[in-house]
């Protein structure tokens, strides 16, 4: 299993993921949108986060089903977290990996607007 390494723009918010990466998908959101963001998700166990206190900051909207995470200092969307069916899921916006080459990666796209 491989480990990567993300963080936010000023590196106040880094974290790992541990899993496989091969695909990432695209929500149409008005949130998503608007941030372009790229995710990745997996069980909650799988990312760690670190960050000085108050570095995140959290947004909910709609249902509030999930924890949209960002630095308070920079504004980068780094992260985020929710329940599933088979538990607590953790989010990771691929955009805020560097080794990850996003071109070689399959994109789903979801339709997020329509909820």
């Amino acid at each position: 299993m491989t480990t990567y390494s993300g963080s936010c723009h000023c590196g106040a918010i880094s974290f790992t993921f541990e899993g496989e990466i091969t695909s990432g998908m695209e929500c149409n959101c008005s949130y998503c949108r608007r941030l372009g963001r790229l995710l990745t998700f997996g069980p909650a166990a799988a990312r760690q986060v670190s960050a000085a206190a108050g570095a995140i900051g959290t947004y909910n909207f709609n249902k509030h089903a999930i924890d949209h995470h960002f630095c308070t200092r920079c504004g980068c969307a780094t992260h985020g977290s929710g329940d599933s069916p088979g538990g607590r899921m953790a989010a990771v916006n691929l955009r805020c990996i560097p080794a990850i080459d996003l071109e070689a990666l399959s994109i789903t796209k979801v339709d997020g607007a329509k909820f």
